[in-house]
């Protein structure tokens, strides 16, 4: 079983930046064949796959934050972080961690098996 605990949402202007991290327990630390991704859901829309990172550093964006937004980890992948930059009031959002087992950097929410309980970040104009 893997826990995972979301922290550093808040409220920033339009241009401001916060930095977003993830502490994982469990068995993330004995197993390397591990990526973990931040999602985001805005009232009313879709689940949001924002930015993955697997265990030998290759990442993953969705368009809307190339740029923008910079996903790392500390090694043993013990520790997710999302560094938002330039934010924009449409980054609003509830945003989540996540982990699933396996390399690949794919973003659908559906193919990840442990999940945050969400932070939430608040972009005014």
């Amino acid at each position: 079983q893997v826990h995972l605990v979301e922290s550093g949402g808040g409220s920033a202007q339009a241009g401001g930046s916060l930095r977003l991290s993830c502490v994982a327990s469990g068995d993330m630390y004995t197993n390397e064949d591990v990526t973990m991704a931040w999602f985001r859901q805005a009232p009313g829309k879709e689940r949001e796959g924002v930015a993955s990172i697997n265990s030998v550093n290759r990442t993953s964006y969705a368009d809307s934050v190339k740029g923008r937004f910079t996903i790392s980890h500390e090694k043993p992948m013990s520790t997710l972080y999302l560094q938002m930059n330039s934010l924009q009031p449409e980054d609003t959002a509830m945003y989540y961690c996540a982990a699933k087992w396996g390399y690949a950097l794919d973003r659908n929410p559906k193919i990840y098996d442990y999940w945050g309980q969400g932070t939430q970040v608040t972009v005014s104009s």
